[in-house]
């Protein structure tokens, strides 16, 4: 299994519960030009195509890109990454970046390329992780701890900037215009063994550290995970994400 497809059977499937409401402002468009920035696996790009968009696709991961052609050949695929997109100015109607955003070096500079690109009146809908509400992952990184596995975080440029209110002063600083934020909380439901396969699998600058461990590690660290996860077995672990939206 690839990273890309052990990222496509667990990740992709937690973010997936933001899709309809991310893509609700392409509604207000027939058949728009759509960018699905930041694209992973596909699960936007494939309802935006359901709908009738014209979807460019762009990641900076090449084995997501490569699932995301086989699976979606009507859309145009490109590799690039925030805070740089190869696209003429005004060329998209419509932005969706479903958790790309909090992974950016830079916010203020990706926001102004994403309102480059957009052309005046179109509208764009970005999601991140409400950090302290993010049981789903939270759990591994409590695992790691338990196991007392020396672990430096990697440093997150979005935190200074992931509020509500310091998001929508962000957005009117790069020109968008109408800019909120609203929050969206479920309760995301996995087998607990194929949800620490997947995540561990996918690896990615949080929990890469894991699979570097040597298995006796592992499987301690393994330990710690399945039982702080357990409460969340029946119902699923509380998430929560916030989505903002704005127009240019």
């Amino acid at each position: 299994m690839t990273n890309a497809e052990a990222y496509d059977r667990g990740f992709a499937h937690l973010t997936s519960h933001t899709v309809g409401p991310l893509l609700a402002s392409a509604g207000r468009n027939r058949a728009p030009r759509l960018l699905d920035v930041g694209c992973g696996t596909g699960v936007v790009t494939a309802a935006a195509l359901a709908l009738g968009a014209e979807v460019t696709a762009v990641d900076a991961d090449p084995g997501m890109l490569e699932l995301i052609a086989r699976r979606h050949p009507y859309a145009t695929i490109r590799l690039a990454a925030l805070p740089e997109l190869p696209f003429e100015d005004e060329q998209f109607d419509v932005i969706a970046g479903n958790f790309v955003i909090n992974h950016v070096p830079d916010t203020p500079e990706a926001l102004s390329e994403l309102h480059r690109v957009l052309r005046p009146g179109g509208t764009i809908a970005l999601t991140w992780w409400k950090a302290d509400e993010m049981t789903a992952t939270n759990v591994f990184a409590e695992a790691i701890a338990a196991a007392q596995v020396p672990y430096d975080p990697p440093v997150r440029p979005f935190a200074s900037h992931d509020t509500p209110q310091r998001f929508t002063a962000l957005m009117a600083g790069a020109g968008f215009r109408e800019a909120s934020v609203e929050s969206v909380r479920w309760r995301h439901q996995a087998d607990l063994a194929a949800w620490w396969t997947h995540v561990v699998r996918a690896g990615g600058p949080r929990f890469g550290v894991i699979g570097c461990q040597p298995p006796e590690v592992v499987e301690r660290i393994r330990g710690h995970y399945l039982r702080l996860a357990a409460p969340y077995e029946r119902e699923g672990f509380p998430v929560c994400a916030h989505l903002a939206t704005a127009t240019r």
